[in-house]
């Protein structure tokens, strides 16, 4: 059977181009969100290119239910390859007044859920030789005073703090998962990238160059990070 990469928080864009990339180069896509209508036509779009897939609803932030989806992805074949590009979204833009349970609400998609799926295909991971998680992040993860004041003025102070968290998240599993021959890699997206929901018009950043560069690191398992604007 053929390799499967599971893609979490499939939708246009990143993720519909990472499913593409990997699928065009002899893997099994397994796509996983919550809008089952976007599932179903992603399958379709898929497999009239030729390439096999399958959908699984679930929630990102529930570790049941994203567990329970990582696992039914094995149908496909070993899981080879997890790439999150799920994300909590824009909630707790101002933290001086958010209420706390938007924080968390958000860091069970950046954090708690992916922690959920890695443990879930682990064993798989383990197993292929070349087993990698993949991440999407964003710029405002950056730890910079110029970044720091980007993503209160743009009032996306819950989305900056997941994404720090997220961050540090892809270093720790690098260095935990490195001797079991888990590659662990992150590509940091600073811009807007079209046919996204941050797309208004003016976005610049193709999502087949992310999907490439996400291909480089898995190839290359070499540099864990690139940023890619």
């Amino acid at each position: 059977m053929a390799k499967t990469i599971v893609v979490v928080g499939f939708g246009p864009g990143i993720s519909t181009a990472v499913a593409e990339k990997f699928g065009s180069s002899g893997f099994s896509v397994a796509l996983v969100a919550r809008n089952e209508e976007r599932l179903a036509a992603g399958v379709k779009a898929l497999k009239a290119k030729g390439i096999e897939a399958a959908a699984f609803a679930a929630d990102a932030g529930d570790p049941v239910s994203i567990r329970a989806a990582v696992a039914k992805a094995r149908a496909l074949g070993p899981l080879a390859v997890l790439q999150w590009n799920a994300y909590g979204g824009a909630a707790a833009g101002d933290l001086a007044v958010a209420d706390p349970a938007q924080v968390r609400d958000i860091f069970e998609v950046a954090v708690v859920g992916l922690i959920a799926a890695v443990q879930e295909a682990l064993p798989d991971l383990k197993k292929a030789n070349d087993g990698a998680v993949l991440v999407t992040n964003g710029a405002f993860g950056d730890i910079s005073p110029q970044m720091d004041g980007f993503a209160v003025g743009a009032k996306a102070m819950g989305l900056a703090l997941a994404n720090a968290a997220k961050h540090k998240l892809v270093g720790l599993l690098g260095q935990r998962l490195k001797d079991d021959g888990v590659f662990v890699g992150e590509v940091m997206v600073a811009g807007s990238v079209k046919g996204t929901a941050w797309d208004r018009g003016g976005a610049s950043i193709e999502p087949h160059a992310i999907a490439n560069k996400f291909w480089e690191l898995y190839a290359g398992r070499g540099e864990a990070r690139a940023r890619i604007s």
